[in-house]
């Protein structure tokens, strides 16, 4: 029972009961119950969790702050050049970056998540994160822990107060990429979103923190 006090967040608790109710409804369309037990069944609600992020400064000052795994480094700042996510980061495969009709290069995927076939450009300067050239996985030795303790460290190091997780990465990706005027249809393509509405979040962050902005000049 080492677990025993443990809870789990609300919003994840509200995914959870929506795949026991989905299996519920396929139980009752094959007619393993009699009734619908959903009609006797309440959802959980979601609650609104705030999407942190790193301002171009604090991106910048970790990116010059020295990190005990210099791996998790290279790929926590590709995640924020590219806004993929750990999933993505940790299977990408030399052979999924070629060269692009345009010039450059690109990187030609299929998401984990959405399970999504995707052509993303990638910067020269994100692609020298990836290091040499060689085969297999990009980020040879990058695994799913270091993006726990060690990643909190290396953030300390840097003096950022912020809670940020390695998905925050792509957070980050998407709030500076519409704070430097990438219209929100490009921005939600590159996050290979399903709909544009999943990306106005972060066209409202902006405008947020430019409300913010306007109103620390005060004559009163």
């Amino acid at each position: 029972m080492k677990y025993k006090d443990l809870r789990i967040s609300q919003n994840s608790a509200s995914g959870y009961f929506s795949t026991f109710r989905a299996l519920l409804k396929v139980a009752y369309k094959e007619k393993f119950f009699r009734e619908n037990l959903n009609e006797y069944l309440d959802s959980i609600n979601t609650t609104d969790v705030k999407k942190e992020y790193l301002i171009l400064d604090e991106l910048k000052t970790l990116a010059n702050t020295p990190c005990d795994f210099p791996i998790l480094k290279s790929a926590s700042i590709f995640s924020c050049m590219t806004g993929l996510r750990i999933s993505d980061v940790l299977k990408l495969d030399w052979k999924e970056i070629l060269p692009a009709s345009e010039g450059g290069y690109c990187m030609r995927l299929r998401t984990e998540k959405t399970e999504t076939e995707t052509t993303l450009p990638i910067s020269d300067e994100a692609l020298e994160l990836c290091g040499k050239r060689g085969k297999g996985k990009v980020f040879k030795g990058l695994t799913k822990s270091m993006t726990q303790q060690p990643l909190k460290d290396w953030v300390a190091n840097a003096g950022i107060t912020k809670h940020i997780t390695f998905h925050y990465f792509r957070h980050t990706f998407a709030t500076l990429q519409v704070a430097l005027g990438t219209d929100i249809y490009t921005v939600s393509k590159m996050l290979t979103h399903k709909n544009v509405s999943t990306t106005q979040i972060y066209a409202d962050l902006v405008n947020a923190k430019k409300r913010e902005s306007a109103n620390k000049i005060s004559l009163k």
